[in-house]
């Protein structure tokens, strides 16, 4: 693939060794169209490659705006080096070329893989990443001149008209390849089995080039060498397409240990689930039993433990369920069903409305033995209605439906999403996210927020407390101690498969807090309400000292978050 900032067409004609016409099976025009077409399959498969990096870095390291902008800026340099380097290659561009292709189909067919090895057997992958960015760069690079040279002696004409075929051709390949990594590759073979089958389009396409279309310029020894080079990169490939799955397995056990056991790849996100198999793991409202805890993990981060998450939920529903009226409730998120739960267990509440993104997430709510288990099957409950939607865009739809389609307002909303530090989530902690729920609110009522670690993380903590602030609501910052730092990084943070928690990890690491804001139109009363239901891993005590705790801590003068002007940095 060629890119835009690095089009430099000084030297395209080569020197007059590389300018004799090719000795060609075909006519030249149809061979002048061959290359153009393996231009456009080299140019779909190095724009896969380079969206698998982005993608796989993504998961593995969060972030994605700073992980695209690695891999992006980094290839982008590497083509620079890479064209220049081929210069010295032009006057045998027929051998270059395949040498080329052969090593961007190895690597860029591998990346995937090797990346993921990284961070299952080492704990990082980020330097593997780099690296790898810079070697598929280099090659992708080396590309331009070669091509050049080739399209070149197939049929002399004029720089400008053939810079204008070699782009033409590229750029309608890199939409290709575009479109097809998201909606082919990735939901049908995956990230690992599809970069491989990349990588084998990519050595066939540059191997028949040359071997076939070329053959004549090689001497027998560059083409017997090119054949059995290629011949080795293809069987290298497909070993790997066969080892894919136990690979995946074993580099899985390595990440979320031997009790992992549904893993499943949404087209949302990665959902593993890992132990809660015995009949006390995760039972009695969430209390450790004989068998390992229930652990819920989304694209590699604990989202959910059985042994600390009722802490969590009770501390995130039940302040909000105080101080008013609790009929009619809406979750943002929460598709595990466990926030549901405990809203549930008030009898005045007579409809809840839960707004997923990933149906594999309630799925899994309903239909994993564990996990129902935890949530006491708490989405079957008549009175739940599970709304599968982005809930930015759900609230804008009800916000432009028209006062006859708009649904009556919410006693009660609760916002138990992902991390605000996790880019694609930054929206869904906007000062625009925040204006559509509060017309969502009755007028007496609570909205309640996740806010993420305000200890180890305060200042994007305190941006989503002022962002509430700016759309008119009062509010109350209070938090919870959670799970000890130590344990898999906090909530929502990347597992660590290098740093495994200690045996006896409460006592040995200082303790994570969960951060929450409450918020309603005006000042809401704060504490629990005096029919809330007997609460097993929360106080009232513990409440009054989150919220005075955080009250002391306060971070003034922030700017709130707004689309066009994120203030979450990872």
């Amino acid at each position: 693939m060629i890119d835009p900032s690095e089009r430099v067409l000084t030297g395209v004609v080569g020197p007059p060794e590389a300018m004799t016409p090719a000795r060609l099976p075909v006519p030249a025009g149809l061979g002048r169209l061959l290359v153009l077409a393996v231009v456009f399959v080299c140019a779909a498969c190095g724009l896969v490659y380079e969206l698998e990096l982005v993608a796989l870095a993504t998961y593995l390291d969060g972030d994605s705006v700073t992980q695209a902008s690695v891999v992006l800026s980094v290839m982008v340099f590497a083509m620079g080096v890479g064209a220049l380097l081929a210069k010295r290659m032009r006057c045998r561009a027929a051998v270059g070329f395949g040498l080329v292709e052969t090593g961007l189909a190895l690597v860029g067919g591998c990346s995937a893989m090797a990346l993921y090895a990284c961070f299952a057997w080492l704990g990082r992958s980020h330097s593997a990443l780099v690296g790898f960015s810079l070697i598929l760069g280099v090659l992708i690079g080396a590309e331009v001149p070669l091509l050049m040279t080739l399209i070149q002696r197939v049929r002399r004409q004029d720089a400008g008209g053939a810079v204008a075929d070699l782009f033409a051709a590229d750029y309608v390949g890199a939409l290709v390849g575009g479109l097809a990594f998201p909606f082919l590759l990735l939901p049908s073979l995956g990230q690992l089995t599809g970069a491989l089958v990349t990588g084998a389009v990519n050595a066939v396409a540059g191997g028949a080039l040359v071997l076939w279309l070329f053959r004549r310029d090689l001497t027998v020894r560059a083409r017997w060498t090119l054949l059995g080079v290629n011949a080795l990169v293809l069987v290298l490939l497909a070993a790997g397409m066969v080892l894919a799955a136990p690979f995946e397995r074993a580099a899985r056990r390595a990440v979320y240990g031997a009790s992992a056991r549904v893993a499943v790849q949404t087209g949302i996100q990665e959902v593993v689930l890992t132990g809660g198999t015995e009949a006390g793991a995760g039972a009695g409202h969430g209390r450790k039993g004989s068998g390992r805890p229930l652990e819920l993990f989304l694209d590699g981060r604990l989202r959910v433990s059985s042994d600390t998450e009722f802490r969590y939920h009770e501390a995130l529903v039940h302040p909000a369920m105080a101080g008013g009226p609790r009929g009619r409730v809406l979750v943002l998120g929460g598709g595990d069903g466990l926030a549901v739960r405990e809203i549930l267990r008030y009898r005045s509440v007579r409809s809840v409305t839960v707004v997923e993104l990933d149906p594999g997430v309630t799925e899994l709510a309903h239909s994993d033995p564990g996990l129902a288990r935890l949530n006491h099957r708490s989405l079957a409950d008549p009175r739940v209605q599970v709304v599968t939607a982005d809930a930015f865009d759900w609230l804008r739809q009800q916000e432009g439906s028209g006062r006859a389609g708009r649904p009556a307002p919410y006693d009660v909303i609760v916002s138990d999403l992902p991390d605000p530090g996790i880019t694609a989530s930054t929206k869904l902690y906007s000062q625009e996210f925040y204006g559509l729920a509060a017309r969502m609110l009755a007028d007496d009522g609570r909205l309640v927020v996740h806010a993420g670690p305000p200890v180890t993380r305060p200042r994007a903590y305190w941006t989503v407390e002022a962002t509430i602030r700016s759309v008119g609501l009062a509010t109350v910052p209070y938090r919870l101690p959670g799970r000890p730092v130590d344990f898999f990084g906090g909530p929502d943070r990347p597992v660590d498969s290098a740093r495994p928690a200690p045996a006896d990890a409460s006592a040995a690491s200082p303790l994570q807090y969960w951060g929450f804001v409450l918020a309603a139109r005006h000042r809401p009363r704060f504490g629990l309400a005096p029919d809330a239901p007997v609460l097993t891993g929360l106080t009232l005590q513990e409440l009054q000292e989150g919220q005075r705790g955080e009250a002391r801590c306060r971070m003034s003068g922030l700017p709130p978050s707004t689309l066009m002007h994120p203030r979450y940095p990872d």
